[in-house]
Parts: C-alpha cells; structure tokens; sequence
C-alpha cells in the first residue's frame, strides 16, 4: 500500500450528501487510530451541514464531529488516498487504478431518529476496527 506525504496511510469516506455515514466513518477512525491514520471525507453532493443526529450519536460514544463540514469530492482527494471506502455514492466517485476501493452498504440516516441512527453508528465501529487492523497488518505492522 502506498503512503502519504506524511508516512501513514490515507482513508478517503465518500457518501452523497457528506452529512451522515461518512462524517461518522471518518470520526470514528480519528478516535480510534488517532494519528497513524490520515482521514478525509466528501460528498458527491454535499449538504450544507452534517447532519445533527448523526452529531448526537458520535456524542453519546465521546465523539465530537460538530466541528465537521460536508465537503465536495475531487479527483485530487481520492487520488491523494489510499483506500476510498463509499457509501451509497454510486458512480459518482472517480476510480483510478492502484487504489483499494470498498462500498459499505450502509442505511442512510437522513431523516431518521437517534434509535435509528445508533446501529448504523455502531456497524461503522465495527468496520473501522476491521479497517483499522487491515492497514496495521499492509504497513507491516509498523
């Protein structure tokens, strides 16, 4: 796996509006790698805020991502990543060779409640752990 400018492996989160399962993908990956991993995030069509229950839910694991903003996708993001995991985006991400790419299907918390918007949020924990031990062990285990 090729590495950032920086020595540590990039991990791009793509979902339509960048407001909800990629927010909490990429909050969820900065708590539990902290800095051995570089996080982004966008949308292929942001929304103009992330979305609050998705806020609330990081919230009541520790998690802060009220400072996030939806970003718009670019080509520079995904090619400056190492693995670009989507959700929901459809075609809309560009693919370039020699990147590891996943699709998570995840259900979309737009418009749902907290209820709803807690498993969601811990299905992203568990496949950010999965992640997390999958880059250990393609960086040697640095």
């Amino acid at each position: 796996m090729s590495e950032t400018a920086s020595g540590k492996p990039s991990v791009l989160f793509v979902c339509v509006h960048n407001a909800g399962r990629s927010q909490m993908a990429a909050g969820w990956l900065t708590h539990l790698a902290g800095d051995t991993v570089e996080v982004r995030s966008a949308g292929s069509e942001p929304a103009g805020r992330v979305n609050p229950v998705a806020v609330e839910a990081m919230r009541e694991v520790g998690i802060d991502i009220t400072a996030a903003q939806p970003k718009v996708l670019t080509t520079d993001a995904v090619e400056a990543s190492d693995v670009v995991i989507t959700m929901g985006c459809g075609d809309a991400c560009p693919i370039f060779p020699g990147k590891r790419y996943e699709d998570w299907q995840l259900a979309d918390p737009a418009g749902q409640g907290i209820e709803a918007v807690r498993p969601i949020r811990d299905e992203i924990r568990d496949r950010i752990k999965k992640l997390i031990t999958e880059l250990a062990a393609a960086g040697g285990g640095e």
